[in-house]
């Protein structure tokens, strides 16, 4: 089975940056499809980016240039370093793996098996 267990999160002014943490434990490398989403309030579920098992990353077009997804394997953790962030970043996000999706990349990824609890992510103007 499959644990999430996200930290990091907060407030910071437009501009600033915040790291996400996700910290795994329960799986495998292989074939595994990790990500993170987001849900601002009012709006549905967002991929903000994703990473295969072979270490190839996607970005939804509004964060591409801005925010980094990588994993350290020695510490089972996922990471989404946020930079330059804007208000409109404000949401809560999940990470989120999955062995069986067919299409490890945003905006196709859908369907996540297992998930992280959220983090509130706030930026003021």
């Amino acid at each position: 089975q499959v644990q999430l267990v996200q930290s990091g999160g907060g407030s910071v002014q437009s501009g600033g940056s915040l790291r996400l943490s996700c910290a795994a434990s329960g799986y495998t490398y292989s074939n595994i499809c990790m990500a993170w989403f987001r849900q601002a309030p009012g709006k549905e579920l967002e991929g903000v980016a994703s990473l295969d098992s072979e270490g190839s990353t996607t970005y939804a077009d509004s964060v591409k240039g801005r925010f980094t997804i990588s994993q350290d394997n020695a510490k089972n953790t996922l990471y989404l370093q946020m930079n330059n962030m804007k208000p409109e970043d404000t949401a809560m996000y999940y990470c989120a793996a999955d062995y069986t999706v067919d299409d490890c990349s945003i905006p196709n990824l859908y369907g996540m098996d297992y998930w992280g609890e959220g983090a509130l992510v706030t930026i003021s103007s």
